[in-house]
């Protein structure tokens, strides 16, 4: 929503439009709010916040101009779905499209074996799902 406002208050200034309409530093500011979220003092012990953005994609497109400046930035997403929340599965997890670059160094080694056999079946799954679904149509 901040970008959608942000895209607005430009275009009404006049500012020349980018990819999608949006102002050319959309990704500047974007990464201004998001690298550092807050740095705490030395004197208090130190460390950082972390942001945790929520984006709206229009139909699901993780490919349009703000999901991907935010993918970019972040160190990853767990990306949510109606259709899966509409089935009954909670949370709404799409595995497929939620990514870590941490990933499976923060994992121990029976973790990596079962979570990496799970998500290759999910996804043989999943395709042959949208294939049942193709041939009933």
């Amino acid at each position: 929503k901040q970008a959608v406002a942000y895209r607005q208050m430009s275009l009404l200034l006049r500012r020349p439009p980018g990819r999608e309409a949006y102002p050319g530093d959309v990704f500047y500011l974007h990464s201004r709010l998001l690298e550092r979220a807050a740095k705490m003092s030395p004197a208090m012990g130190g460390g950082s916040l972390t942001a945790l953005p929520v984006i709206e994609t229009q139909a699901g497109d993780v490919s349009a101009y703000i999901p991907t400046n935010v993918i970019s930035i972040t160190d990853g997403q767990i990306f949510l779905e109606t259709e899966l929340f509409y089935k009954g599965i909670r949370p709404a997890i799409n595995v497929g499209l939620s990514v870590s670059r941490v990933g499976s160094a923060a994992q121990t080694k029976a973790m990596k074996q079962v979570a990496g056999s799970m998500k290759l079946e999910l996804a043989q799954y999943r395709e042959v799902a949208a294939f049942a679904q193709f041939g009933s149509d």
